[in-house]
């Protein structure tokens, strides 16, 4: 796979016609919402194998070999020149596919209502081959200790027919919202956690859950450690039923940050009794806040690398967003949220409005600003090739256990494209 950003000028025929292959495929592979009006700065991932490199200034044999770690001896071979033939600026070479590592992958889906809908259906069928985990989002833990059961429709058949693994998202929402009254309740009961447990176990083993997932988040910092008690307690429940536990934490960079997202999540612990964690490494750019990126490649390695610090990486799945914001500006704290679009939505609206991407280097992020009909300034950040192939570099570089996305039902083809090159999915 390639990943190619369309210049001025640049057309999907001659775009297709420089990498020996056609604009159909290109089309099909990245599901193209533009294939007429392509965006310059627009990321679009080329359907071929391995990669074409274009010599630059500068440029020599040796250089570009560690650049893709490739034996200096090889690219010359595979290029049919010479180990002393000087290279030529403009000159094209071909870069032979990497070697791919094993990883996990998560896809949480959230039905919305009563049932599931065809499009959210259809979504976790699309994405199920490329998935270790399915997780329906979520079970809700009430007062008395039973559930609230999310619609699950044919999520059960669809993980097992595709070797996925059902993870069950249990929480400590309550009227929409993280409960830390809700979470005392449960944590500091060891009757009501008893019931808890009795019923997740039920649950399980009626839908065949086989990772039991908690999210709790908002705990009073005071519960940290009655949550790593509990957490201890359904360890040692679900390895009897020879299931895995893990959770979700909120992205730490120290022990002792502050906030109430933060301080009752002990990665140190969570990384002792877990099987696995994911690390809700996004939203820093969220609805309700200024624009930027959603994650940005900086902030995300700093948790990753403090979290790699107290959890073995073989336990660390990062959180990826699939989605972007689009913001009405100017920006008011408190003023209109932002709009929550897919990837290939913002295409759609770059296209429409006719607008360059830009990519903010920094952030390793697309960003556009547009005017819609009214009059009215936009300003669009999310994600594309370039941002996502970034993340799953961090990830093999932090030898982290794989990723987990929030989540399922937004489109982003080039997503899984890329996930394929880069990974070997584990299936159980």
């Amino acid at each position: 796979m390639q990943i190619h950003v369309v210049q001025r000028g640049q057309t999907l025929s001659g775009i297709a016609q420089a990498y020996n292959t056609t604009p159909e495929e290109i089309i099909q592979a990245n599901d193209l919402p533009n294939p007429d009006n392509l965006v310059v700065g627009q990321a679009i991932v080329i359907p071929i194998v391995g990669r074409f490199y274009w010599v630059l200034r500068g440029d020599s044999l040796w250089s570009i070999s560690r650049r893709f770690s490739i034996p200096m001896q090889q690219l010359a071979q595979i290029n049919r020149i010479s180990l002393d033939s000087p290279l030529q600026v403009g000159q094209r070479l071909y870069i032979p596919p990497r070697t791919k590592r094993r990883a996990e992958f998560n896809g949480y889906i959230e039905p919305r209502g009563t049932a599931v809908s065809p499009a959210l259906e259809a979504s976790a069928r699309q994405a199920a081959p490329h998935l270790t985990y399915l997780a329906p989002f979520h079970f809700q833990i009430q007062r008395n200790a039973t559930l609230k059961e999310p619609p699950l429709n044919n999520f059960p058949s669809i993980a097992r027919a595709n070797g996925v693994t059902l993870m069950m998202v249990v929480t400590n929402i309550e009227n929409e919202q993280f409960s830390d009254e809700l979470g005392a309740l449960i944590l500091n009961n060891e009757q009501l956690q008893n019931r808890l447990l009795d019923n997740i176990t039920t649950i399980a083993k009626k839908y065949g859950f086989h990772d039991i997932h908690f999210d709790m988040e908002y705990l009073r910092p005071e519960d940290r450690e009655a949550y790593n008690a509990f957490l201890r307690k359904a360890k040692q429940r679900f390895g009897r039923e020879g299931w895995l536990l893990s959770t979700a934490l909120a992205p730490k960079t120290s022990a002792t940050q502050k906030g109430r997202w933060y301080e009752a999540h002990d990665y140190r612990a969570h990384g002792q009794i877990a099987d696995f964690v994911i690390i809700m490494t996004y939203e820093w750019g969220y609805s309700g806040g200024p624009p930027m990126a959603v994650s940005p490649i900086g902030p995300v390695r700093r948790v990753l690398e403090y979290a790699i610090s107290e959890i073995p990486a073989s336990k660390i799945m990062m959180g990826q967003n699939l989605y972007g914001y689009d913001w009405t500006l100017p920006y008011v704290p408190g003023g209109p949220y932002a709009q929550a679009i897919s990837p290939q939505q913002a295409i759609r609206l770059a296209s429409q409005h006719n607008v360059t991407i830009e990519y903010d280097a920094n952030a390793q992020a697309p960003h556009f600003r547009y005017r819609d009909e009214s009059g009215k300034e936009h300003e669009v950040w999310f994600e594309d090739a370039r941002s996502i192939q970034a993340k799953f570099n961090l990830l093999k570089e932090l030898g982290l256990r794989g990723m987990s996305y929030w989540k399922l039902g937004l489109d982003f083809p080039q997503n899984w494209l890329l996930l394929t090159d880069n990974f070997t999915v584990v299936k159980k």
